[in-house]
């Protein structure tokens, strides 16, 4: 199965209220964590919503692997749609790993007020080692 479709297979089943699922797909396969970028990627709130709390759940039941979403997040934050820098800023503020507080800092000055909102946010939490 091609990385496409997986994350395809993977929205679908969010999409359809299967989140208990998924969080044993990525506990047992921690190679999944690359997909969380194309979960905030997809246009149905329920898969983008669902992304959120797949990452607040693996926070707490696999916290040892959790940073390995960090990479599919940080190209979101470059994105032009306000939603989508966010949503990452959101999903690194929860996961609370230190290394992207640089990252973090440069989007103080983000053109979006809510997206400035989040990033404060999101570095407060990772200062403060707690999730939102």
């Amino acid at each position: 199965m091609s990385t496409d479709e997986l994350s395809q297979m993977i929205s679908d089943y969010m999409e359809n209220g299967f989140l208990d699922n998924i969080i044993d797909m990525f506990r047992h396969d921690q190679s999944l964590y690359r997909l969380v970028g194309d979960l905030i990627r997809d246009g149905r709130v329920r898969v983008r919503l669902g992304a959120t709390a797949l990452i607040e759940e693996l926070k707490r039941l696999d916290p040892g692997h959790i940073t390995a979403a960090v990479p599919s997040l940080l190209p979101l934050l470059a994105e032009a749609e306000h939603t989508l820098r966010g949503d990452a800023v959101n999903l690194l503020g929860i996961i609370a790993d230190d290394s992207v507080l640089p990252v973090l800092h440069t989007m103080i000055g983000d053109p979006h007020a809510g997206v400035r909102e989040m990033v404060i946010e999101a570095i407060a939490d990772i200062h403060a080692g707690q999730t939102r």
